[in-house]
């Protein structure tokens, strides 16, 4: 009788617990609390400066989104691609915000940016790098200018994903269209476990509205850089360097896309090794041959 009345006992406590909300449930016996995960971290950057309007939109568009971080350059830093600072001081200008992080300004290229956040200045290495939003877009070849680019390259050199973002134009109105796509697209890619060591992705938004998204492979074409001749009134020769964007390419590239209303998405990597060429240099492999004395 009286085991079956203990019986009973542990039977009634046990649907009394399960009844209980789950915030007044005791821990099971022997359990350790569990470690709680830290925040998804964001580390923000571009190469148009800390008080840029892309990158404000950006910060805009991703409040919320996890642990906001921010390291651009104190001054625009276009054009510089992956440069470094390494035989200068790097100085850096600390903004403490409202919830307590610390954003900076750092008087260095791009790369050096991200690089320093990644390794000085961050609590904690971030789960991902944006870098943008640039004005003016990013397409084809000019990737290896770009200092956007630069800074997304060097997290991708951490094994830290990374995205450069750019858009076409200048005006508040694309800029928070274009940052609140990409809080979107990050969110998506979250969700599908996208955001993996190694991913590196170019975007680039036209003007205007969007007639949809593209997943796009790099134009090669030739860069079409203009100089311009001039002569001082000493007689010093000089000139002006100026950019003209691709007219189109083939199908399928980041080109092509680009100028048909498209959001490009380009999915970069880090190997630029030429596979076919390396066959052909096989020949030249050999051994040393021993010198005879």
């Amino acid at each position: 009788m009286l085991r079956r009345r203990r019986t009973l006992w542990f039977a009634l406590l046990g649907l009394t617990l399960l009844l209980l909300p789950s915030s007044y449930r005791p821990a099971a016996w022997g359990a350790r609390p569990s470690a709680q995960a830290p925040p998804f971290t964001i580390l923000l950057s571009n190469d148009d400066g800390y008080v840029a309007p892309g990158l404000r939109a950006m910060i805009e568009a991703f409040r919320g989104a996890g642990e906001l971080h921010v390291a651009a350059p104190a001054t625009e830093q276009s054009g510089k691609g992956h440069s470094i600072t390494t035989r200068d001081p790097i100085l850096v200008h600390e903004q403490k915000q409202p919830d307590g992080v610390t954003w900076h300004a750092v008087e260095a290229p791009p790369a050096t940016c991200v690089r320093l956040a990644i390794d000085a200045l961050l609590p904690r290495r971030p789960h991902l790098v944006i870098s943008g939003i640039n004005r003016g877009e990013n397409l084809g070849v000019v990737v290896y200018y770009s200092g956007t680019l630069g800074g997304a390259r060097e997290a991708a050199f951490s094994r830290i994903p990374a995205i450069a973002v750019s858009m076409q134009g200048n005006d508040a109105k694309g800029y928070a269209a274009t940052a609140s796509f990409l809080r979107d697209l990050v969110e998506q890619l979250r969700a599908r476990q996208a955001l993996q060591p190694g991913f590196f992705l170019n975007v680039n938004a036209p003007a205007g509205e969007p007639k949809g998204v593209r997943v796009t492979r790099l134009s090669l074409q030739e860069n079409q850089q203009l100089f311009e001749r001039r002569t001082s009134p000493r007689g010093q020769l000089y000139f002006w360097s100026s950019y003209r964007p691709l007219a189109d390419d083939e199908e399928g590239t980041d080109v092509w896309a680009f100028v048909r209303g498209y959001i490009t998405l380009t999915p970069m990597d880090l190997d630029v090794t030429s596979y076919q060429a390396m066959e052909t240099l096989r020949a030249f492999e050999r051994e040393a041959v021993p010198v005879k004395k």
